[in-house]
């Protein structure tokens, strides 16, 4: 078999080069085209769901959201196996599936058993499916700083959620950006418990009142010279005094009562369990970038970094963008390092045919063959879907 393809191919040459030649085309294709990284992504095929049960322990969220939660992912199509964590106002699931399936065939079906389970829930247990990414999908995290002072943690913490943090998941490939460190700005009202004992006031009539001052109540049209004008109220709180007028109801003189009355509002941090911190030289706000799976890295990274470039000019004046972990500088080695010891092995290879064989064109042979091989290797992955590895 292997003579007659030999023999063959000796005497079609023609043909064996539009051959090679071909191979070599499709093969520079696939290589240009197939993802690129520097870390081998061995993880399971899983979906997370995240459910948050605020100011519950972790039993009541073991009970109330964890278990009904993982009872119902057991039946899910290709689930081999189902895990459940609970955390102080936390849940988490993990449902992993087998590796053949499909990540996004198995996302849908987790959804669909999560809206037939959601109903059970508590009222106030919101359950969100996890970005579409695997373990190794941090392929860069960046810090927020302000060495001037002009700017606090709260207020880098603002730019990164209103501002950084949606125009970088517009860029191709990002699935999540996760924000890290500083302080949540928030409303807080301190009720004062004697206030509300004098006035009569129960604390669930405050929440009650909070919630029917900060909504918008649409009605019809009315219509006047010939033209329909839309009636709406506008109650949406916007600042610390339309939540301080908030009225509760009257006192026995008949005089409004307000909730600032019985209760302090201020803006002020949110409860944090944890910090952010950059070289040892104080707090700092970061964002990781988690990239879709299947992508590309080295093109997800340069599109962030191209993206972040244009964010510079809108961030207030002493505000820097500083890279703590990018993946493409590893993945640039990596391939480095590849092309160099392919050459190497091209100059050893000819250099032992040269001195073993004495004859010149038998090293040309190997070293022709060897990166038609190779490339023959990047099309079988290309096809596969897998991406390519390189091991610095």
């Amino acid at each position: 078999m292997i003579e007659s393809i030999i023999r063959w191919s000796v005497s079609n040459r023609f043909f064996v080069l539009i051959g090679a030649a071909m191979i070599v085309a499709v093969g520079l294709y696939s290589l240009k085209n197939t993802p690129v990284d520097a870390l081998p992504d061995l993880s399971d095929v899983q979906v997370i769901i995240k459910t948050t049960f605020p100011g519950q322990a972790p039993q009541v969220v073991e009970d109330q959201v964890t278990y009904p939660l993982t009872t119902a992912m057991l039946s899910v199509p290709g689930a081999v196996t189902v895990r459940g964590y609970s955390f102080f106002g936390d849940s988490y699931v993990y449902v992993i599936f087998n590796e053949q399936t499909d990540l996004y065939w198995a996302r849908s079906r987790v959804l669909e058993y999560l809206s037939q389970v959601a109903p059970s829930l508590p009222a106030n247990a919101r359950p969100q499916l996890g970005p579409d990414a695997t373990g190794v999908g941090w392929v860069y995290i960046y810090a927020l700083i302000d060495k001037t002072g002009k700017n606090d943690i709260s207020q880098l913490r603002s730019l990164q959620d209103w501002f950084l943090k949606y125009e970088l998941q517009t860029v191709p490939g990002v699935s999540e950006v996760t924000s890290l460190g500083g302080m949540i700005q928030q409303y807080q009202i301190i009720v004062n418990p004697e206030k509300l004992r004098a006035f009569g006031i129960p604390l669930s009539h405050i929440q009650m009142a909070i919630k029917r001052g900060n909504q918008e109540i649409g009605a019809s049209v009315v219509e006047m010279a010939e033209a329909e004008y839309m009636v709406r109220a506008t109650g949406y709180l916007q600042s610390v005094q339309d939540i301080e007028t908030i009225p509760l109801g009257v006192n026995q003189n008949g005089t409004p009562l307000l909730l600032k009355d019985v209760a302090e509002v201020r803006r002020g941090p949110q409860m944090r369990r944890g910090i952010a911190e950059l070289n040892g030289e104080g707090e700092a706000v970061g964002g990781i970038i988690v990239m879709r799976f299947g992508e590309n890295a080295q093109k997800t990274i340069d599109g962030a970094k191209a993206k972040l470039e244009e964010l510079k000019e809108g961030l207030p004046e002493g505000v820097e963008v500083v890279t703590v972990y990018d993946r493409s500088a590893l993945i640039k080695r990596a391939v480095d390092n590849l092309s160099s010891k392919l050459l190497e092995e091209f100059g050893v290879v000819a250099l032992v045919c040269i001195i073993f064989l004495f004859h010149v064109r038998s090293s040309l042979v190997a070293i022709v063959s060897l990166p038609v091989g190779i490339l023959t290797a990047f099309i079988v992955m290309h096809l596969q879907g897998l991406n390519r590895t390189f091991c610095e």
